[in-house]
């Protein structure tokens, strides 16, 4: 059985091609800068070179093209044809009240999840495209609905009210929802065979640091708070998005400015964050060479994202009250030293230290990495997330009838002795070009 994932971001889509019955990643890949120029997809299948091709993406629906052009492609493919796909799961980050967890897709889903797209506009819309697209090339096959929104499901009143007139959370679905459910939950389990404690005995900061940025607060195994909020826009400092900021603001330059609402929603969603501070760059590569040149404003937008993930560490910390471990995951939380290293900076006293080399050393994305620093009472992980097997996992359990929540289902992934062939296989080409790895790679008790 194959099963194929569609991970539509808000500049990326991200694809895995999986054999159910091996166990084993056929193909997996990205197309970045979707929607930007130069946008390039690389695709990686074992035992292959990894392949790369420059392809101009404009929207998401030439991404998913390029993509299923390059699983069936006679040099590049994996599989004969389309027909050898059973089910596609798809990341789906918004399902406010509406969906709490994963489901299979049908047209009433569909309708229902349209009705949603304002709470996430950067995302709802580039998730449809990708169930539109698959739905009209592979009719017949179930098509599943991975929710982003029902890891946090879990989290008390306290952390998801806002201090707001009650009958907008009563009518207007007004709370928080969180997101980047299935990086958390596969971090949070993954996180816990690592310390070798109980999934649900295990206290967590997990800070998902990407284009987009979120960090979760876990608690006994199960999400407790986290920075975003009624949309993605809540909380962090992400590649185009502000992250916090006083709601005065936007009255304020509306009599300044005479901006429109939707003019005042693409600001904040499109046009700010590190790439409103730097007026350039939204990839924090970009910005880390900025910084390096000594470019202001990329000095400015590094140290004010680092500053931002350590108040909300900080604040984490408080909440939870006890903590294990501090995983740093996602493209920027697994190849950034550099924001890592700022954003514990300082925090020595609450027993959180990394070792400043080994965090130099630690940029790989096929092995799960430790970089605690001595003395440190809570344990650093550099975890490479992987929302697509999660999405494989839930979207096999949705078709055999075997789905439920996290609490009562276990992973694959859970187990002691769980490994990813694609990335063992990875792993083994980095050592040889970086053989110091093999000292900072996390140790399965």
């Amino acid at each position: 059985m194959v099963i194929l994932t569609l991970n539509c971001g808000s500049s990326s889509v991200k694809y895995q091609v999986y054999d159910w019955a091996a166990q084993s990643i056929l193909a997996a890949g990205i197309v970045e800068r979707v929607t930007q120029s130069g946008s390039v997809i690389s695709h990686k299948v074992p035992g292959r070179q990894e392949f790369t091709q420059n392809h101009e993406c404009p929207n998401h629906t030439v991404a998913i093209e390029l993509i299923l052009n390059t699983i069936t492609g006679a040099e590049t493919g994996v599989i004969k044809g389309m027909s050898e796909i059973k089910a596609v799961g798809h990341r789906m980050v918004h399902g406010g009240s509406k969906f709490a967890r994963s489901c299979l897709i049908d047209d009433e889903f569909l309708a229902t999840f349209k009705s949603l797209n304002d709470l996430a506009p950067l995302h709802n819309p580039a998730n449809l495209l990708g169930v539109e697209a698959a739905r009209a090339v592979l009719p017949k096959v179930p098509q599943c609905a991975i929710m982003d929104t029902a890891w946090h499901q879990t989290m008390p009143e306290t952390s998801y009210l806002y201090a707001l007139p009650y009958e907008w959370y009563e009518k207007n679905m007004v709370r928080r929802y969180g997101f980047h459910g299935t990086s958390f939950l596969y971090n949070a389990k993954r996180a816990a065979v690592l310390l070798g404690k109980d999934p649900f005995k295990t206290n967590l900061i997990i800070a998902h640091i990407g284009n987009g940025a979120s960090i979760n607060a876990v608690k006994d195994g199960c999400s407790f708070d986290t920075s975003m909020g009624l949309t993605p826009l809540e909380g962090l400092v992400m590649g185009t998005r502000c992250g916090d900021v006083d709601p005065g603001i936007i009255f304020h330059m509306i009599r300044q400015t005479g901006m429109s609402a939707a003019d005042i929603e693409k600001k904040l969603n499109k046009e700010s964050g590190v790439l409103g501070v730097t007026g350039k760059w939204a990839d924090r590569r970009d910005v880390e060479t900025g910084a390096e040149k000594g470019d202001p404003r990329a000095l400015a937008a590094l140290h004010l994202e680092s500053y931002r993930i350590k108040k909300y560490i900080g604040a984490y910390y408080a909440a939870l009250g006890h903590v294990d471990a501090l995983v740093f995951t996602a493209g920027v939380g697994e190849m950034s030293p550099h924001i890592r290293a700022l954003a514990v900076e300082g925090l020595e006293e609450m027993g959180i230290k990394i070792d400043p080399e080994k965090n130099k050393l630690a940029k790989c994305r096929n092995a799960e990495l430790e970089i605690t620093g001595a003395g440190s009472r809570v344990r650093v992980f550099v975890i490479p997330t992987d929302e697509e097997l999660v999405m494989t996992e839930d979207a096999y359990a949705l078709i055999s009838g075997k789905y439920d929540v996290h609490t009562k289902y276990t992973y694959s992934f859970q187990k002691k002795d769980y490994v990813n062939k694609a990335r063992a296989e990875g792993l083994a080409r980095d050592l040889e070009k970086k053989p110091y790895l093999k000292d900072l790679i996390a140790k399965v008790p």
